[in-house]
C-alpha cells in the first residue's frame, strides 16, 4: 500500500523555525512532524511514502534516509516546479501511486496532527465500497472552515458548504483521505484543490464517504495552534501509553521529556511541556505549556511559558519568556530579560526586554 504526503511549501507561519529546516522536520513532542505520520502509516502496512514537495526535496531526503533504514519503508519525493495546490500533486506523483493492485492509497496533509485511526480508515472504505474516503473531524466554531454535510449513518457526503454563515453542521475536512486509484483520473495536471474540485464530483456521484475522527485533532502549522497541539497530544499519550510521560516531584502534569535531557534541583515542569535530547534545565526553572527544542540550555530561575525555543537556544538566569515568544535557532535570551511575544530570527542575542509582540530580525 501506498501513500503521498502534501508536504507543500515554505512554512512561513512557523518561521522562524522553518529558516532552519523545512516545516515537515520540525520536531513536535521530540520528533520531526512527519514522522508522526509515516510511523502511523508503517503501522497499518504502508510500504512506500511519496512526498509532494516545492521545496529542499534534497534536504528532506537526506535527513528521512536514517528513517527509511530505521522503519524499513521507502521514501520518494515528487517535486512541484510551481506550486499545484491539493490535487495537482496526485496527478504528478500518479506514477508513483498506482502499482496496478488497485488498491486505494491515503494522502495526508503533513500538518495534521492525530490518533491516525488508519486500520479503521481502511475498514470503513472497504465496507462502504464508494471511490474515496476522507476523515472529518467535529468542531466547536464550525463557520471558519469548509463545513461536510454528510449522512450520519453511512458517511456519505452530500456536499461542502465553505465558510458557512448558517448552521449546517459541525464536521470539518481532516487532511486525510483514502482514495481509489480511479480518483487519479479525475484530476489534471495543474494548479487544483482536493476539497473544492474534485471532493464536490465525487460526492455528486454519490461516491464520496466521511468517517468521524475519533480523539483529537489539531492542524499545527502555526505557533498558537503547535502549543495547543501538543497539550492534546500529551493528553492523548497519557491515555494510551502513559509510560513514555516524565514522573517525579518536580512534573505538574503531561511532561515529555529526552532521556538524554538534565535537569536541576527545585525545578516545576507541567503542564503540557516538551524537552529534548541534549537540554539542559538547571535549577529553579519553571516551565509550562512550551516545547524545548533539542540542545536547548536554559539558566536558573528562568520562566517560560507558552513559547517556543528552537534548537541549541539559551535562556538567561531570571529571564521570563513568555506570551508565544518563538524563539529560532541559536538564539541567546540575556540575564534577567523579558520577552513578550517576541518571534526571534536565528543566530540572535537579546540583551534588552521585548515589551509587546514583535518580530526581532
Amino acid at each position: 500500500m501506498k501513500a503521498l504526503i502534501l508536504v507543500g511549501g515554505f512554512g512561513t507561519r512557523l518561521r522562524p523555525l522553518t529558516l532552519s529546516v523545512p516545516k515537515p522536520l520540525v520536531e513536535f513532542a521530540n520528533k520531526p512532524m512527519i514522522l508522526h505520520q509515516i510511523e502511523a502509516l508503517k503501522a497499518v502496512g504502508v510500504t512506500e511514502v511519496v512526498l509532494a514537495i516545492n521545496y529542499q526535496p534534497e534536504l528532506m531526503l537526506n535527513f528521512l534516509k536514517e528513517f527509511e533504514k530505521k522503519l524499513e519503508i521507502k521514501i520518494t519525493c515528487s517535486q512541484e516546479t510551481e506550486p499545484l495546490g491539493t490535487a495537482g500533486p496526485l496527478a504528478l506523483a500518479g506514477d508513483k501511486l498506482i502499482d496496478g493492485s488497485g488498491e486505494p492509497f491515503f494522502v495526508l496533509n503533513s500538518d495534521v496532527i492525530c490518533e491516525y485511526p488508519l486500520k479503521e480508515m481502511i475498514e470503513f472504505h472497504q465496507s462502504h465500497g464508494g471511490e474515496a474516503s476522507i476523515m472529518v473531524t467535529k468542531v466547536d466554531e464550525p463557520s471558519k472552515y469548509g463545513v461536510v454535510v454528510m449522512e450520519e449513518t453511512t458517511g456519505k457526503v452530500e456536499k461542502f458548504v465553505e465558510k458557512p454563515k448558517i448552521f449546517v453542521g459541525n464536521k470539518i475536512n481532516a487532511g486525510i483521505y483514502l482514495l481509489n486509484p480511479s480518483v487519479l483520473d479525475r484530476i489534471e495536471l495543474r494548479p487544483t484543490s482536493i476539497e473544492k474540485e474534485v471532493f464536490p464530483k465525487i460526492a455528486a456521484e454519490q461516491k464520496l464517504y466521511a468517517m468521524v475522527l475519533p480523539g483529537f485533532w489539531m492542524d499545527i502549522g502555526q505557533p498558537k495552534d503547535y502549543i495547543t497541539g501538543l497539550r492534546l497530544y500529551l493528553e492523548s499519550l497519557r491515555k494510551k501509553s502513559s509510560g513514555k510521560l516524565a514522573r517525579g516531584p518536580h512534573i505538574g502534569g503531561n511532561v515529555l521529556v529526552d532521556e538524554t535531557a538534565a535537569i536541576g534541583d527545585g525545578c516545576l515542569i507541567g503542564p503540557d511541556v516538551a524537552i529534548g535530547a541534549g537540554c539542559v534545565i538547571e535549577s529553579g526553572v519553571r516551565l509550562s505549556r512550551c516545547s524545548v527544542m533539542r540542545g536547548v540550555r536554559i539558566k536558573k530561575h528562568a520562566y517560560i511559558s507558552s513559547s517556543i525555543l528552537g534548537w541549541h537556544s539559551t535562556v538567561g538566569r531570571w529571564a521570563r519568556v513568555e506570551n508565544m515568544t518563538i524563539l529560532g535557532e541559536d538564539v541567546h535570551v540575556g540575564d534577567e530579560v523579558y520577552t513578550n511575544g517576541g518571534v526571534v530570527l536565528p543566530h540572535k542575542e537579546i540583551k534588552s526586554n521585548i515589551l509587546k509582540p514583535e518580530i526581532v530580525m
